[in-house]
């Protein structure tokens, strides 16, 4: 479907950037949400580093569809400014890379406190990042993540409406959600609706919080790509497969392969995420002929 553009964190096929754009162009896939290149986390190279990687994937045609960033994946309890420094430098190879979405987060909070404790600290450092990225042609993407402040519906949308700004946005994660015991679909995704920029694509089930390709898990993935289409959505679906630990994978695989080497399996645990994806877009398109 032509207004869902799929992109992926290709970190999970091979920590290798040139087979993560050999695998991709198998998948017919052009767009990367960079996370990890080359064994590390793609805002701790230098700027000249990322001009040499940003020359790599246009000699193989590739795009930057975001910067899967760290940033705001701290203790609200730890230092900042160093951080914000770091998300300044990200801001910088965001330019450079040409991608306007910069996906973040909203702090870990210390376990067993509550997290109403530590908003006005949370707002305080978002208002920060708020004004270093004013001007710099950039949409910031919170991500719902398990135990930061944003992890339920609620939160997001708090973080979201204080912030009341028009280049902060939402990635909604169906997954996280379910890891969360959050209702995904309508709860979740009514709730915030009205930001929803970007959509990461993997699942998860409310059991045993287990990761699973999209449409295995509780995470309503087709129902919510439905709704999205009913709204004309247009925009980045990112495949974040995560299938380090799922149980029925072995089950999925065609050809299953116990020799196979660690490159190998990420290979293949990826393609198993991609066909899941591709096998509900194409029932959405099948059910809207």
């Amino acid at each position: 479907m032509d207004r869902f553009i799929l992109s992926a964190f290709a970190d999970e096929i091979d920590t290798d950037l040139k087979k993560q754009m050999d695998v991709l162009k198998q998948h017919g896939i052009g767009y990367i949400e960079m996370r990890g290149v080359n064994g590390k986390n793609l805002v701790e190279y230098s700027l000249n580093e990322v001009r040499e990687i940003k020359q790599k994937l246009d000699e193989r045609g590739f795009k930057i569809s975001a910067i899967g960033s760290p940033i705001g994946k701290i203790q609200i309890t730890d230092e900042f400014e160093t951080h914000l420094e770091l998300f300044k430098h990200t801001l910088d190879i965001a330019e450079i890379l040409e991608t306007k979405y910069i996906r973040m987060f909203s702090f870990f909070i210390p376990k067993g406190d509550d997290p109403a404790i530590h908003r006005a600290e949370v707002m305080n450092r978002w208002y920060r990042f708020i004004s270093a990225a004013e001007g710099r042609k950039v949409i910031l993407l919170h991500e719902n993540e398990k135990d930061i402040y944003g992890d339920t519906p609620e939160r997001c949308l708090d973080i979201l409406n204080t912030m009341n700004c028009d280049f902060l946005r939402a990635t909604f994660d169906p997954a996280n959600f379910v890891q969360c015991d959050v209702e995904v679909y309508p709860k979740a995704f009514t709730l915030l609706e009205k930001y929803i920029e970007y959509v990461h694509i993997k699942d998860a089930v409310y059991s045993d919080h287990h990761v699973t390709p999209a449409g295995g898990g509780d995470g309503k993935v087709k129902e919510i790509l439905e709704e999205l289409n009913r709204n004309d959505f247009n925009g980045f679906i990112s495949i974040e497969p995560h299938l380090g630990d799922f149980q029925g994978f072995k089950e999925l695989e065609l050809n299953s392969d116990e020799s196979s080497n660690n490159t190998e399996h990420g290979e293949r645990k990826f393609a198993v995420a991609v066909k899941a994806i591709k096998d509900i877009l194409l029932k959405i398109e099948k059910e809207n002929c």
